[in-house]
């Protein structure tokens, strides 16, 4: 009885909502029950619905933030120390936002690092690719205005650090280093408008590009570790004659299968969050639980972890303005990755040694990079080894133009359906 008034309750309530909504139903069924995936994802493809948590989080977090902090040279190291003293659970709020930024970044470049892997930036997905590219563009932004916001010594000496390079730019250069911070030297200037950024106007591009991003992939359909387009493939699967047969809803399989893993991250992230969340220095820097000294240099200067590859090549070029177009170049890069790799084969399963073997170089040089960033940068012989890694990282973009373009490649079988291997 109660089953039943339940289930018409349900179903009354539903086309209640409907009728007012009618396009809502056609919606949540092209993007949830009737979006087909590929069977054969395996765990490189949990990572873009971590993201998608994270960014929930550092949302909520941010928002009980900002409803103690004070953006003013003068408050805003002591609000934090505040909201981590005497704020009831402000501690581990102020925790969970820190330690969600380098979790935001760790499933990021995996999620990338796997779209180089299997080819997920190959036609037609080349715009999901360049949106994704922005959404790490905005996000390597958002994370700088954040950090700075706390207003400890590396906060206030990495942002003098970063906006000076600006002044690299010929002419312009001092001009909109000044107009950046508002003043001669970060101060409350910088801080007001670096809030304002960090808190208002980056979140709501993010969130824009972040649906962008959804709503492209949906359009054209999600890659898989073969490559091989679904879409394309044999119907006549059990769920729908219009669904291929290699692909199954979205939900309930995936998204019960990502609820899954998404609870052993947070597993993961709670023992961070509760046991070490500065992860000794490398979440949360020691010399910024000390509040700002325009008078004091710390002794290294250096980003968060994430940063260091590009600081790395930042600091191993000489000329201050090349050094800089390196950076930022080694970023921009990535967005032509799409039509440098002129390759037919997508999946790295059936692609050539050559493309494994540069793949695998360029992953060690991400990371060596990441470790020579994060030290003093006093060693003559590690400022030669981040040379040598900065070539070769560059190195991996103009060879995989050549081995594809003039027909080095030489790839595997690529199988007509999707396989189940791993």
């Amino acid at each position: 009885m109660m089953a039943n008034f339940l289930t018409r309750a349900g179903t009354g309530l539903q086309d209640w909502f409907n009728e007012r909504a009618p396009s809502f139903g056609p919606f949540y069924r092209k993007h949830m029950t009737e979006y087909y995936a590929p069977k054969n994802f395996n765990i490189w493809y949990i990572f873009g619905v971590l993201s998608m948590v994270v960014l929930i989080n550092q949302i909520v977090t941010g928002i009980f933030l900002t409803m103690h902090f004070k953006p003013s040279a003068a408050e805003a190291f002591n609000s934090v120390e505040y909201i981590m003293r005497d704020v009831e659970w402000g501690w581990l709020i102020r925790y969970m936002h820190s330690t969600g930024a380098s979790a935001f970044f760790i499933v990021v470049y995996i999620h990338m690092f796997r779209g180089v892997m299997y080819g997920s930036y190959k036609r037609p997905r080349e715009l999901v690719w360049v949106l994704g590219m922005l959404i790490y563009l905005v996000l390597m932004a958002e994370a700088f205005l954040g950090y700075v916001l706390p207003w400890g010594q590396m906060s206030f000496w990495g942002a003098k650090v970063i906006i000076s390079l600006f002044g690299a730019i010929p002419y312009v250069g001092g001009a909109l280093t000044e107009w950046i911070m508002g003043d001669y030297l970060p101060s409350d200037a910088t801080l007001n408008r670096f809030f304002a950024l960090h808190v208002i106007a980056l979140p709501l591009v993010l969130l824009l590009l972040v649906v962008l991003h959804i709503f492209a992939l949906h359009e054209v359909g999600s890659n898989n570790p073969d490559g091989v387009e679904i879409k394309k493939g044999p119907k006549g699967n059990r769920w729908s004659d219009k669904a291929p047969a290699d692909g199954i809803p979205f939900h309930p399989y995936f998204t019960v299968k990502d609820t899954f893993y998404t609870g052993f991250f947070l597993l993961a992230c709670a023992f961070i969050l509760f046991f070490e969340p500065t992860v000794g220095g490398w979440f949360l820097e020691h010399d910024n639980f000390v509040e700002a000294n325009r008078l004091v240099t710390p002794e290294h200067i250096k980003p968060v972890w994430y940063y260091t590859p590009f600081y790395a090549m930042l600091r191993v070029v000489p000329d201050k303005l090349l050094g800089v177009l390196t950076m930022f170049g080694a970023i921009i890069v990535l967005f032509f990755l799409p039509w440098l790799d002129r390759g037919k084969v997508k999946s790295w399963r059936y692609r050539g040694t050559g493309f494994r073997a540069a793949l695998f170089v360029l992953g060690i040089c991400f990371v060596w990079l990441g470790k020579i960033g994060a030290g003093p940068g006093t060693d003559p012989v590690e400022t030669v080894i981040g040379r040598v890694l900065t070539v070769l990282y560059f190195g991996f973009f103009i060879f995989l133009w050549a081995y594809t373009y003039f027909g080095w490649e030489k790839t595997k079988p690529v199988p007509d359906r999707v396989t189940t291997h791993d």
